[in-house]
């Protein structure tokens, strides 16, 4: 099987030197100080007695296609803020999400909630331009960088006072994201090289990270509340990344409220 990570981050050199001759880092840090919208996405979680839900926004992925047709980014933020949701995710990934940075920008303009840029972080450069849309948070994925690439756009997020969600798959990246001591560390439950799913990785890979000073997060794979539940009772983390399962559902609504009474 073609590895499809390693597929997009070629295309995301691509595209990002393309942007970099458009908008310099001078450009960007001047558009940052007219943003007075920013909001501190790891401290909403950590705050939160309850079930964390950080309900992410995307029209499609390589493993789905196209999940929504009829997409409209503003009007799932809302649906999402009106029913608990405690930060978003919003896909910034063109190619292979369809996403925009620009949704970030939209939705920080009508609404007061902390925001993740979900993309593929592959240079210190796309911390400001992240941040010049009103983004609130970057992910590292650590199978998708080298150690000192991640060393870089950790300590370049922290610089510009940004959360930094460091995601890892197995038991070697685990051990890796803990020397990021101020990250959130995401677990996900997707391999990002093959795309199979198991809501056990979270499970195998708790044991590793279980004692990092930062809030955890279960990511992808996670169907409903019964799964949600499940990695509730067997590790006490109450923090997911819900995506394709609200994305799909007939009633999200009625959804969100089963995930949040997981922990009651």
């Amino acid at each position: 099987m073609t590895n499809i990570l390693e597929k997009i981050i070629s295309d995301k050199k691509e595209t990002l030197n393309l942007i970099k001759k458009e908008k310099s880092i001078d450009y960007l840090e001047k558009k940052i100080k007219d943003i007075n919208f920013f909001l501190n996405f790891k401290n909403y979680i950590k705050r939160n007695k309850g079930v964390s839900l950080i309900s992410e926004i995307k029209k499609a992925s390589p493993s789905a296609g196209i999940i929504l047709k009829k997409f409209d980014h503003l009007k799932l933020a809302k649906t999402y803020i009106e029913n608990g949701a405690t930060c978003l995710s919003v896909l910034t990934e063109e190619k292979y999400f369809l996403g925009k940075l620009k949704h970030i920008q939209d939705i920080k303009e009508k609404f007061k909630i902390p925001i993740l840029a979900k993309d593929f972080f592959i240079d210190p450069y796309q911390i400001a331009l992240s941040k010049s849309f009103g983004s609130d948070c970057i992910l590292i994925i650590i199978a998708a960088l080298n150690g000192s690439q991640a060393d870089e756009i950790y300590s370049e997020a922290l610089k510009h006072n940004l959360s930094v969600i460091v995601e890892v798959h197995n038991n070697k990246e685990a051990e890796k994201a803990l020397k990021y001591e101020q990250a959130i560390i995401g677990i996900n439950n997707r391999n990002l090289k093959t795309l199979e799913v198991s809501i056990n990785n979270t499970i195998s890979i708790f044991e590793i990270v279980k004692n990092h000073k930062g809030p955890l997060i279960s990511e992808s794979g996670i169907k409903n509340e019964n799964d949600a539940k499940y990695i509730y009772e067997k590790t006490g983390i109450k923090n997911f990344l819900i995506g394709e399962s609200l994305l799909n559902s007939s009633n999200p609504a009625e959804l969100m409220k089963r995930f949040k009474e997981i922990s009651q």
